[in-house]
């Protein structure tokens, strides 16, 4: 039997209560955890009692009154306790609605027992507690209304509440919903369980919202943590496994183009480069699909790891692909690979060596003969490299034989974009895999995210990086902020470069720019205030958020930059314009470039050494760190500003402070993640879940993390009952986003 729809055993006003909850059955009601648990004190009586104390008193009424207020706007209705030792306390209750004495009158009856919590005060000498959240008691056995002294001294669930909704509705809707909980069950099998001394989801289900102590909660929250890790363990298990019977081209030849690029390097790797690219050379040597994630901090040079890899791809006779997020991203990184290669990327000119290959371009604003060619060098094997935006995804686009798919900036892609390149493997091979990431991910983190890849991490940057010093500047400093645009121009004036960040294009905005960038994935929800209404800091809003047309107007018009050349670059401009300013910007032709986070991953101009970054709060720490790792990147040392409306002391203040104070992108990513939480770090086009996690803290949770990781990966299917599969079975695809494709 499965657990009834809500619609059948909620009343309208129930179902309205938890129509939020995003929930459909009991079963999945009964998942939802309450926010927190109000838990009795120790009982005692009401003798010598001193203001200020929080008590608890298990009581009897021995009398009700009422009286209109001195302003004869609403009444005071008062009940006398008393407790077992005959001592008494008045609880005043100041009612404006007339209802409400009524409630609470025929509630508090003489002769009823309750207990009582709430603070002492003094009135007139004499303590009472104003306001008490209370709780009618029964004698063990009589059928009333009230409850017996062991359950009220229990901890009692609060539940999340929608507008409008009473917390007593929600209680009824889940005690309702707990009629039920011998029916739920978990995709956990029994021997794990057991093994792992969990209870079961009924008895989980139950402690949760029925706590005997809690005790009872750790014991129901445990489970609910392991069951969800269970599942996406298991979910990146069954990919694994899948992986693991498909076949691949062992990359293992090191032949003279892999030799010829080493050999042009104007810098040494560094040793987390080699034994990075040493790992990465052992796993894309064996003949079945690899999938790895190499993360690194901003500036680790793990573009260059991954150019090695895909050489080696070519010289084991394979063609290697690079996936990048945004059309200015792909042309950086195909002039990149084509400076560090030189005449090893110009297969069939005069000047290139006989092992030499092609270097190809794919993206949406190439012109119809340039994309002709590109995709005729793919079909036909003549490009050995393919750098492209998800263009390379299009149907229609075919390589001759694709071995090694890189993907850049790996959140910005989901899993499916992994299968559908990995789909276009030839002669039924699947290429191997290498997903990049600059925004760093603590280890837990990643294998909640991308638990189907190994992850290897560079933890070292290259040398000859400068430092970059950052800056909090408070908007209302007017010091603050002309010192800020008097350094800017000053770094322009010595033939330094400068980017200026605005979270919008036009004044006129409602919406920030992401066309390029992607979402402002992690930036504080609270923070998202629109103009005109009110700061971060919760005072009225005295400016509109700032915007690349209105910077740009006001630098040109600023004495301290005239003479200078300052463009923008935005979205909304064509692939083709952003390219050319981007060139320009790059070549020195530009001083002052006012952009929105189009320019946030991967554009490298070794000249630029200011980072404006306005409207600062708008953004999560992570972006605001990809940001300020556009300058510094040569001998020369940068200057990082982050402009705010937060005011100091406030949670958004202490983040850029802690941003301002660190450089390290593993430090920062740890901060967000405490602050965020694992289920919003954790988004369905990262890690292929159709939802991202609700009872885990892949911080707090590292450890059961780990167990459930174990326990899945380890899982021995063929030992599971038929009904035991199925629930897992079950429970892994409706998580899985590519499940449907899965089973087709």
């Amino acid at each position: 039997m499965q657990s009834p729809a809500l619609t059948t055993i909620l009343s309208p006003k129930e179902l309205k209560a938890v129509r939020g909850f995003g929930v459909e059955t009991a079963e999945e009601l009964l998942r939802v955890s309450p926010n927190r648990y109000k838990v009795p004190g120790p009982v005692r009586d009401l003798h010598s009692l001193q203001e200020g104390d929080d008590i608890t008193v298990i009581a009897t009424v021995i009398d009700i009154s009422e009286h209109r207020m001195r302003s004869g706007r609403g009444t005071v209705l008062t009940a006398r306790i008393e407790d077992d030792s005959g001592d008494q306390l008045d609880l005043p209750f100041f009612l404006y609605k007339q209802h409400l004495v009524t409630y609470h009158r025929g509630r508090l009856r003489p002769g009823v027992g309750i207990l009582v919590q709430g603070t002492v005060k003094l009135f007139r000498g004499q303590p009472q507690v104003t306001h008490p959240d209370y709780t009618l008691l029964t004698p063990d056995g009589e059928d009333t209304d009230g409850i017996t002294i062991q359950q009220a001294l229990q901890p009692r669930p609060v539940y999340p509440q929608r507008s409008g909704s009473k917390q007593s509705t929600v209680a009824s809707a889940f005690d309702k919903a707990l009629d039920y909980v011998s029916l739920t069950a978990t995709p956990v099998p029994g021997a794990v369980l057991r093994e792992h001394r969990l209870l079961t989801a009924e008895q989980a289900l139950t402690a949760l919202h029925r706590p005997r102590s809690m005790k009872d909660v750790d014991a129901a929250r445990r489970f609910l943590r392991f069951e969800e890790a269970f599942i996406i363990q298991s979910a990146f298990a069954r990919r694994r496994a899948r992986d693991a019977e498909d076949r691949a081209s062992a990359l293992d030849v090191r032949g003279q183009l892999a030799t010829g690029l080493d050999q042009r390097l104007p810098f040494s790797l560094t040793d987390a480069q080699q034994r990075a690219g040493a790992e990465i050379e052992q796993r894309i040597s064996t003949a079945r699909p690899t999938s790895v994630l190499l993360q690194g901090d901003v500036g680790s040079g793990k573009t260059i790891v991954a150019l090695r890899a895909m050489v080696r791809a070519i010289d084991s006779g394979h063609q290697a692909a690079l996936l990048a997020p945004t059309d200015v991203l792909a042309r950086q990184h195909h002039a990149t690979i084509m400076r560090m290669l030189g005449d090893l990327g110009e297969a069939g000119t005069l000047h290139a060596p006989e092992h030499a290959t092609t270097v190809r371009l794919l993206t949406g604003s190439l012109t119809v003969p340039e994309r002709r060619q590109a995709l005729l060098d793919m079909q036909v094997g003549t490009a050995g490299l393919i750098v492209g935006t998800h263009a390379l995804l299009s149907d229609g686009v075919d390589f001759a034989d694709l071995g090694l798919v890189v993907i850049d900036e790996q959140h910005r892609f989901g899993v499916e974009h992994r299968r559908m390149l990995r789909a276009k493997g030839s002669h039924g091979g699947n290429p191997h895999v290498i997903v990049m990431t600059a925004t760093p991910i603590p280890r837990t983190a990643a294998i909640s995210i991308a638990g189907d890849l190994d992850v290897i991490a560079l933890d070292t940057a290259p040398a000859g990086r400068a430092e970059v010093q950052s800056f909090v500047v408070p908007e209302s400093s007017d010091s603050w902020r002309e010192r800020m645009w008097e350094r800017t121009a000053e770094e322009c004036r010595r033939g330094m470069q400068a980017f200026v960040v605005c979270p919008r294009i036009s004044p006129d905005d409602d919406t920030d720019d992401n066309a390029d960038a992607g979402f402002v994935d992690d930036a504080d929800p609270g923070l998202l205030t629109s103009s005109g209404g009110q700061g971060a800091d919760g005072l009225p809003d005295p400016w509109a958020l700032h915007s690349v047309e209105e910077i740009a107007e006001q630098l040109q018009t600023d004495p301290r930059f005239r003479g200078l050349r300052i463009a923008t670059l935005h979205g909304r401009q064509h692939a083709n314009d952003k390219q050319k300013r981007m060139e320009a910007f790059a070549a020195g032709q530009i001083d002052v470039l006012v952009a929105t986070t189009v320019i946030e991953v991967g554009v490298d101009i070794p000249n630029a050494t200011v980072m404006v970054v306005l409207d600062a709060e708008r953004f999560g720490l992570s972006q605001l760190h990809q940001l300020r790792g556009r300058i510094g990147r040569s001998d020369h040392p940068g200057i990082a500003f982050f402009t705010t409306r937060a005011a100091a002391g406030s949670p958004q203040h202490d983040h850029l402070k802690a941003l301002a104070d660190t450089r390290s992108g593993f430090e920062l990513a740890e901060i967000d993640l405490e602050r965020r939480g694992g289920g919003d770090l954790i988004g369905t086009a990262q890690s292929g879940m159709r939802a991202g996690i609700t009872h885990l803290n892949v911080l707090r949770d590292a450890a059961v993390i780990a167990e459930a990781r174990q326990a899945a990966f380890s899982l021995d299917l063929g030992a599971l009952s038929e009904v035991e599969r199925t629930r897992l079975t079950d429970a892994i695809d409706a998580r899985l986003v590519d499940a449907d494709v899965e089973r087709s």
